[in-house]
């Protein structure tokens, strides 16, 4: 069954965004996939606009605004059951989704995480740092959410579109992973953790998050877990 939208943020990403698009159309759940080209300067867009299956819809951002607004855009597009978030790069495989989905067609869960550290397949050793920037997050997220995650960096977050629809994602550049959290655990879903795999880039290879961005995260986890952020905007979920 084709029930999953693929929201795919890209910017700068002519090296890997072909194949990649190859690899997610190959997935069988795949029924849709929404690519927000965020400006980018490069051969990026003229890439895109070559593909030629219909599942494809090619967005584009006037100015370069980051990647939760890219984000936020495609879930607004997205008309499937469930809907996942897809780097543009190759450090996610789509092969994957197959197990992101199980809890979620079982009926068993409302978001599902992919987890790289619990995973039972390749991971890509690489930054000793990054992943104790990660550890520190996950943990500060955890504490404010009460929710035992052990990777709520992950690029994949996969979901019912319905909630996806009502997160009102507010932070343009790579705070949308906390503040996702944030407001899927306000609105007291089911959340599972899947392992996955992950083969990590080099900033040599094009990795763009830095050091500023877990500042900004430390920032994102305290706002969107206060009680004036939690207070009334999920209601009509909670009731």
């Amino acid at each position: 069954m084709k029930n999953l939208s693929v929201i795919i943020p890209c910017f700068n990403e002519e090296n890997t965004i072909l194949d990649l698009i190859q690899r997610v159309l190959s997935q069988e759940s795949v029924g849709e996939v929404i690519i927000v080209d965020d400006c980018s300067t490069d051969r990026s867009l003229q890439l895109l606009l070559t593909v030629q299956d219909k599942r494809c819809v090619v967005l584009t951002q006037e100015r370069n605004q980051g990647k939760g607004a890219a984000v936020s855009r495609g879930f607004s597009s997205a008309s499937l059951e469930f809907c996942v978030i897809q780097d543009a790069d190759l450090e996610y495989d789509p092969s994957d989704y197959k197990a992101l989905l199980e809890p979620l067609v079982g009926g068993k869960a409302d978001v599902v995480f992919g987890s790289r550290f619990i995973s039972n397949g390749p991971r890509r050793a690489l930054y000793f740092w990054h992943r104790q920037g990660n550890n520190l997050l996950t943990l500060l997220s955890n504490m404010f959410t009460n929710i035992d995650l052990t990777d709520m960096e992950t690029c994949y977050k996969m979901m019912k579109t319905e909630y996806a629809k009502i997160l009102n994602i507010q932070e343009p550049r790579f705070g949308i992973e906390p503040e996702m959290t944030a407001k899927l655990a306000a609105m007291r879903l089911r959340i599972f953790e899947v392992p996955i795999s992950y083969y990590g880039r080099t900033y040599d290879e094009g990795k763009k998050i830095t050091w500023k961005d877990g500042f900004s995260a430390i920032r994102c986890i305290v706002k969107y877990n206060t009680k004036n952020s939690k207070k009334t905007q999920f209601k009509k979920i909670l009731d």
